[in-house]
């Protein structure tokens, strides 16, 4: 029933941009703090941002503070997710999901996933 699918990934060279969003249904959109996270080759997850539930707070991981932003738009059921400044380490698999709180998310404690869609950042 909830279903949340990432959408804008794809190969860019270092010092180029690209916007992930994430399309929800099935959920009470509002009532969720939204995140991204990412796993990198033969890393673990890592988490890279947050909203809370109004987009008033914002919540980033230090390697990405000042190059990524996220948004939510809360009339279209979306969250995104802006990347400047891109660099080889951001390659990854990035993941949308959905948990209680914003704060809750930054330790993982969420409720939903998204499939994750591919950035790969070429030097």
């Amino acid at each position: 029933q909830v279903q949340l699918v990432e959408s804008g990934g794809g190969s860019v060279q270092a010092g180029g941009s690209l916007r992930l969003s994430c399309a929800t249904s099935g959920l009470t959109f509002t009532n969720y703090g939204m995140g991204w996270f990412r796993r990198a080759p033969g890393k673990e997850r890592e988490f890279v941002a947050a909203i809370s539930k109004s987009g008033s707070l914002t919540y980033y991981a230090a390697s990405v503070k000042g190059r990524f932003i996220i948004s939510r738009d809360n009339a279209a059921n979306t969250v995104s997710l802006q990347m400047n400044s891109l660099r080889p380490e951001d390659t990854a698999v990035y993941y949308c999901s959905a948990g209680t709180t914003a704060a809750a998310t930054m330790r993982e404690a969420v409720d939903y996933w998204g499939k994750g869609t591919l950035v790969t950042v070429s030097s």
